[in-house]
This record gives structure tokens, sequence and C-alpha cells, in this order.
């Protein structure tokens, strides 16, 4: 089993990290699997570089395998953050770094848009109303990443956080982006692309043996996040303590809802839209990235309209999903 680690030589955010990470010692040629595409070995860890976006390339763990004969257990992506207003076309989870205008770095699950109907074209890639399962690693690097930037000083001028769920590529094997943002002047910044690589290099244990995030089926609780803005800032109230777990962060975007005929002003009939879709998606590719956790929804309340809680509440319950609390993640 290897950890794949995907750079493009055309992201000044992705390449810079790549380079920074391939300059600490261990690494070897390894070997191409397309034209225009090479890679490199460390212990179990291979990283990728190719030259085409880093949400066009689909099935990257499966070509992978197809061409070297090795089996991805997981894969990273590293890529730049643009500081745009989300489109409700978004969908994987992420984490990153970034001052009060541009994103340094962010972890997110990926490749998802499970709220598009089927016969949606999603805009940056991934398959409508699919969801890829989300990296484990995500809620511990975040609080790594923590720890690096304010080490190496980047701290207050960047901030560490999440993004919601929000694009392709596609894969078959957890998944997560680190990503550098969001405007050209961030993107090339060697103190970040530094940042992020000794954030790959500890946190696959190339360090000291101690891969940190590994998920070990210990039937911990693991965080849903519903609901929010696209930084998610409630759930990153909870992720950011130590020992929690974290799968999907479905944004509001991402739950899109009908509203619902009003009779003598109370709500009535189901309330129409991919919203349970986008929920149903999410929860199953999180528990399949968590075997043995117990994965418990986690609702921003306060960017819910009442009928709309309500609805999503009574979708939980009859899926039998638990909803918690932020002190039952602790």
């Amino acid at each position: 089993m290897v950890i794949l680690v995907v750079a493009t030589t055309s992201d000044p955010a992705s390449i810079g990290p790549a380079a920074a990470f391939l300059a600490m010692p261990g690494w070897s040629p390894g070997p191409p699997i397309a034209e225009g595409m090479e890679s490199f070995t460390n212990g179990d860890v291979r990283l990728l570089k190719h030259e085409h976006s880093i949400i066009a390339e689909d099935h990257l763990d499966h070509r992978w395998q197809e061409t070297t004969g090795e089996i991805v257990s997981e894969v990273i992506f590293l890529s730049k953050h643009t500081a745009v207003k989300p489109s409700c076309t978004h969908c994987p989870s992420h984490w990153y770094v970034y001052d009060s205008y541009a994103p340094f770095s962010h972890f997110w699950p990926n490749a998802s848009v499970p709220h598009l109907r089927e016969d949606e074209t999603p805009p940056q890639g991934g398959i409508p109303g699919w969801a890829a399962m989300p990296n484990p690693r995500i809620g511990p690097w975040l609080r790594l990443m923590q720890k690096v930037a304010k080490d190496q000083g980047l701290v207050p001028e960047f901030e560490i956080t999440l993004e919601a769920t929000h694009h392709g590529p596609v894969t078959n094997t957890p998944t997560m982006f680190v990503e550098i943002g969001s405007t050209e002047e961030y993107w090339g910044r060697q103190d970040a692309a530094q940042a992020v690589a000794l954030v790959l290099w500890k946190g696959l244990g190339l360090e000291d043996g101690n891969a940190v995030g590994s998920w070990h089926r210990n039937g911990e609780k693991v965080l849903l996040g519903i609901g929010g803005g696209h930084y998610a800032p409630r759930h990153m109230d909870i992720v950011i303590k130590d020992g929690v777990w974290v799968g999907h962060l479905l944004s509001g975007y991402s739950l899109p809802m009908e509203t619902p005929v009003q009779v003598n002003g109370k709500t009535s009939g189901e309330v129409g839209g991919m919203w349970k879709h986008s929920i149903k998606a999410s929860y199953e590719a999180t528990k399949a990235a968590f075997p043995e956790g117990e994965i418990i929804a986690h609702l921003d309340h306060k960017s819910f309209k009442g009928w709309q809680k309500n609805a999503i509440t009574s979708y939980l319950q009859e899926q039998n999903i638990r909803i918690g609390k932020p002190n039952d993640f602790l």
C-alpha cells in the first residue's frame, strides 16, 4: 500500500510545496504512469507530478495501480486556493491556511458534488450526486499545520482553517487537498511552500516513522458537518480540539432545499431538493473512510431557517444518524 501525493507544474501553489518536499532526504526516481508525468518514491510515499489542472485528472489512484501494481491507500492533492465566492456547484472538503485576504493552505475531503443532479455538469470536476471518501488525516493535519505555521512565524499573518466539500477530481480512495491561497502573490511564497512540505514530511511519518492521523478502527467519533459557510467556522471550532476526527463538511450551498408550501402560516408537505441525497452520500462516504467509527452530524444551527433545521433534523433521525453537540466530540 502506498500514499500518493499529487502536484501539477501548472500551479505555483502545487509545485512549490512539491519541490520543497522533494528537497528533503530519501527520495529516488519512480516510474512514469503516463506521458508528461513523472514520479518519485520515498518509503511508502509516492509523489506524482503532471502538467494538467489538478481537478481534471480523474482516477489517478487506479491509474497508478494499473501501471505499477501498487495499491494506493490515500491521495493528497497540492493546490492553490482562489478567493472567489463559492457557487452551488462546489463539493469536497479541505483544510487550509490563509490570512484575512488569502488562504495559505487548507484541508478538505475530495472530489465530491453530492448535491448535483445527474443531468448537471460539475464546473470543477467530480461526479454529480457522488461523494468521495474523505481522508481521515484532515483533522489531525489541520492541528499539525497550526503548530507548524506558528513555529515558522506564519501566524498571525496566516490562518489555518477548513473549507467545505466542493469539487473534483474523482478518486477511489480517501482523499484531501492541501491548498495555498488565495492570490498570485501568496501562491508562490516559499515560506508557505516549506510549511506545507513540513506537514507532509511529519504527517506521513517520513521524519521519524510516526505518521499523524492514521485511522485505527478504534470506534472514535467522527464529525459530519452540516450547514454554515464555505469555511465552516462553527465546525472548525470543534475540529481544532485535540483528538477530533472530521469527514465531509456540507455548506449551505451543498444542501439545496425548495421552499415548502405554507398553509395558514405553517409548513406543509415535503421539502424538495437534493439536500437529502447530499447528506446521505456524504454520510456514507465518511462512514466508508472511517470503518468502525461513529459518524455524528454537527449542525450549524444559526445558518438554517426554522423549517430547514426541522427538515434536516427529522431526516437525520429517520436515517439513524446521531446529531451531536460540540461537547459530544471531545
